[in-house]
């Protein structure tokens, strides 16, 4: 198959930026939604499912989660994967093993929570005196809290729902253990496809890497055979000296342009951006998540939104909301378009954005 990348570009963007539909359809639709803390101006799980969920609201997700069918779990990074998904990330296996006192701590919390039903982290740490640990930040921080997300991560305790952002857990249900890791596998190496097709291979590579880092680290050993496998079955051409894959029944030749006249501001994390070699490769120049960055030494901003406008990312924005009012702070890679319809999509997508925080 002959390709040129803008036509790889194309159906990057006609396939992951799908006609808005229901919220449970666009999570089975995306396979796996990143998730991260921070609100600029909202978290990156909304930021992504706003141009993908018809009417969608911040904060609609943590709101309808325990009726979705997902789960937060620990995938490539950690976000939301249909529950269908999370059964073949456990029983995990973490890297850093504990030891039988440690065990034995988690096996009175987690009757603890049983009784409970759902328990939050103070109830938890009001019942068991487990001290205070230092975390990554240089501080302290509760032990009870490490242990409810060690817990969490090795399949003993579920993400029942949030209150005011925290999570509250619930027992998880034994899951018995995978029949064949390499048919597991496949089918998550599918899920990477799905959700960031098409990719370079290099780029499958580091998924992967990320995939059985932390979503599957038991099955760490497989990784050669597991690349090997997807490499065959996946439909693939050599694009200016690069192999490119995307999911089977798909033709990128064939792919129609995305809404040529519309704006979008999009997170960090989307689907679209997220592979920061494909990125490059597709629009020019380097985008860099700057949150975590000193601020003397930032680029872009503090939380900059890439800008698409037709097929072409030509800049960002970082947006704060102040006394109510959205305040958007533009940057461009070139110059801002001259033409009247990318004033008229831009202020369309601003009005958006604003309908979504729910400003009014």
């Amino acid at each position: 198959m002959t390709l040129r990348l803008e036509q790889l570009r194309r159906h990057a963007l006609a396939r992951s930026l799908f006609a808005p539909t229901t919220l449970p359809a666009a999570l089975q639709r995306l396979g796996f939604v990143q998730a991260d803390p921070l609100r600029a101006p909202a978290k990156a799980q909304d930021l992504t499912l706003r141009h993908r969920v018809r009417d969608y609201r911040a904060g609609e997700l943590e709101q309808r989660y325990p009726r979705l069918g997902v789960e937060e779990d620990f995938f490539v990074n950690y976000g939301f994967v249909p529950r269908r998904v999370q059964a073949l990330l456990q029983p995990r296996q973490a890297r850093r093993a504990w030891d039988d006192d440690r065990w034995q701590q988690a096996r009175a919390v987690q009757d603890f929570v049983r009784q409970r039903g759902v328990a939050h982290p103070r109830e938890v740490d009001a019942q068991f005196d487990h001290g205070t640990v230092g975390n990554w930040f240089g501080g302290r921080s509760r032990a009870s809290t490490e242990l409810l997300d060690g817990m969490h991560y090795r399949g003993l305790l579920r993400v029942a729902r949030r209150e005011g952002g925290t999570r509250l857990y619930a027992v998880r249900e034994a899951t018995p253990e995978a029949a064949d890791p390499l048919l597991a596998l496949d089918t998550l190496t599918d899920l990477l496809l799905q959700t960031y097709a098409p990719l370079p291979a290099p780029s499958l590579s580091q998924l992967l890497g990320l995939l059985l880092g932390g979503g599957v680290p038991q099955w760490r050993h497989l990784r050669a055979a597991t690349l090997q496998r997807a490499q065959a079955r996946w439909p693939g051409a050599e694009v200016d000296g690069l192999r490119w894959h995307w999911p089977v029944g798909e033709d990128p030749a064939r792919s129609r342009r995305h809404s040529p006249e519309r704006v979008c501001l999009l997170a960090p994390f989307d689907p679209v951006v997220w592979d920061r070699r494909r990125f490059e490769i597709f629009w020019g120049w380097a985008y860099r998540f700057e949150a975590y960055v000193p601020a003397a030494r930032r680029q872009r901003g503090h939380y900059a939104l890439p800008l698409l406008w037709r097929d072409q990312v030509i800049g960002w924005a970082n947006v704060k909301v102040q006394a109510g009012r959205l305040m958007p702070d533009m940057g461009y890679v070139d110059k801002r378009p001259a033409e009247v319809a990318f004033g008229q999509a831009l202020d369309e997508e601003l009005d958006r954005l604003h309908h979504f925080l729910g400003l009014g």
